[in-house]
């Protein structure tokens, strides 16, 4: 990978990570990056100037005291002994913390000097250097003054004198760095305050969005577009968004009402279209029965087609006629029935259409739900249908009744090929044919069953059982349990 590669590769990986940190965190850094670039630079200039300005002034001081030295010391011989006499000096070295050096010789163009006076200390250790007026040396500032000395006798012309004027720089390099600790902390301190008041802003500025964040959240939660969301107070870019989306739910609410409304008369329309169809049809049966037991032959043989092709019209009419009842919410009234004599009654129904499956029926003792017996009917009827319809010759379909807890549990299954999965989740709505179907059915059969124990107050699933084929269960709430559910509070 080459070096450009991976500082692009580098630099997404970066902006992915800020493009997902929250937005008050981003506005906050942001803030408080700036910030802390303004107090950094204004920490260098004011460093560096009040920096320079203690040491010019400790320079000044250093020069002032070497001056002071030159014109006030009176460095001469005791007379009777020739010792050196350094008068005021040790107070001056010690007063100023500094260090004292005097030399003397005959004039200034002899040499070597001799030293005469020491003060402020010495180490036996420290080594021999030589010195330079005016600059900064192992730790010292250092000035050297000519001065004149005393005659070592009595009657004999001044000496040659050098003084050497030395203050140690410590103290000064420790205020400059507790000015630069200062000017550190200052800078970190106020990038922090700058952080936290950063995040208290955006986080003001933040709540209406996540009011209507939570708003929205309860509007899809509850789906119910007629909620209002807050508005915020100022009349700002939020408060205009939060308009916005305020009409859009208008015209969303609008929009549902609509289809609401239209899809109502729609089926008023199915229920009434099946409704009337039903006496039409059950006069073209009759009728068709009639002919086929009076007809021979060919004639015969058309009136039986046309008798099973009315069947099947009228089955589907009973089908929209159901779910459009179910749609509406229109309640048919229940009793008291028997799950286990409705399983038999389908499966002596069904026995002469079972060709080469083989149907067998679970359904000992009362099994009592409270519903109606021609809507549980038609449950069952398309369960045991659907398996034999959609698995091939030889399935074993098997249906039992069992009780668990308060409920009834219907269950139908086979040991045919099963169901796909990613069928599985849209088997149950309408017009939804599997692939073994073959265009024998209308794709409404498991819609109802459904719609039927979702009336009853239960529901069905399917899944895969162990050792292969489908399983449907439906779960409805016994006879005991339904008319406590029915019951009104405080009855």
């Amino acid at each position: 990978m080459s070096l450009d590669s991976s500082i692009r590769s580098a630099a997404q990986a970066t902006y992915s990570a800020y493009r997902r940190v929250p937005t008050r965190w981003r506005l906050a850094g942001g803030s408080a990056a700036l910030t802390f670039v303004i107090l950094c630079g204004f920490a260098i200039i004011v460093g560096f100037l009040t920096t320079r300005q203690i040491r010019i002034q400790f320079n000044d001081s250093v020069r002032a005291s070497a001056d002071y030295v030159q014109q006030n010391a009176r460095v001469g011989f005791d007379e009777q002994t020739a010792s050196p006499d350094c008068g005021t000096l040790p107070d001056i070295a010690n007063a100023d913390g500094a260090k004292v050096r005097v030399y003397w010789a005959a004039s200034f163009e002899s040499s070597p000097f001799t030293e005469m006076c020491a003060f402020g200390g010495r180490n036996p250790r420290s080594p021999t250097f030589t010195v330079e007026g005016g600059k900064e040396q192992h730790g010292y500032r250092v000035e050297i003054r000519q001065i004149a000395v005393g005659p070592q006798f009595q009657g004999q012309a001044p000496l040659a004198g050098i003084v050497i004027y030395a203050r140690p720089v410590s103290a000064t390099k420790a205020t400059v760095a507790k000015v630069r600790f200062f000017l550190v902390l200052g800078a970190l301190g106020g990038t922090a305050l700058a952080l936290a008041a950063g995040l208290l802003v955006a986080r003001r500025a933040m709540t209406p969005i996540a009011e209507l964040t939570a708003s929205a959240r309860e509007i899809a939660r509850t789906r119910d577009p007629s909620r209002h969301l807050p508005q915020p107070e100022a009349d700002d870019e939020v408060a205009e968004l939060a308009r916005t989306l305020d009409g859009m739910l208008e015209a969303l609410d609008s929009a549902r009402t609509e289809t609401e409304a239209t899809l109502a008369r729609q089926r008023e329309f199915v229920a009434d279209a099946s409704h009337e169809l039903r006496t039409p049809l059950t006069s073209v049966l009759a009728n068709l029965e009639l002919l086929e037991e009076t007809l021979q032959g060919d004639q015969r043989d058309a009136a039986a087609s046309a008798l099973r092709s009315s069947r099947r019209m009228r089955r589907l009419v009973a089908d929209l006629l159901l779910l459009a009842r179910a749609d509406a919410g229109r309640v048919v009234p229940h009793r008291p029935t028997d799950l286990s004599e409705i399983l038999l009654d389908v499966a002596s129904e069904l026995e002469p259409v079972t060709g080469d499956h083989e149907l067998s029926v679970e359904a000992d003792g009362a099994a009592v739900v409270s519903g109606a017996r021609d809507e549980l009917h038609r449950l069952a009827l398309n369960l045991i249908e659907n398996a034999l319809r959609h698995t091939p010759p030889g399935t074993h379909v098997h249906a039992s009744l069992a009780h668990d807890g308060g409920d009834v549990v219907l269950t139908v299954r086979d040991d045919g090929p099963g169901i796909p999965l990613e069928l599985r989740e849209r088997l149950f709505e309408r017009f939804v044919r599997g692939n073994g179907d073959g265009g024998g059915g209308s794709g409404l059969g498991l819609a109802i069953v459904r719609a039927v124990a979702v009336s009853h107050g239960g529901d069905v699933t399917v899944d895969a059982p162990t050792g292969g084929g489908a399983r449907f269960t439906v779960r409805l709430p016994a006879a005991e349990q339904a008319a406590r559910d029915e019951a009104p509070a405080g009855a």
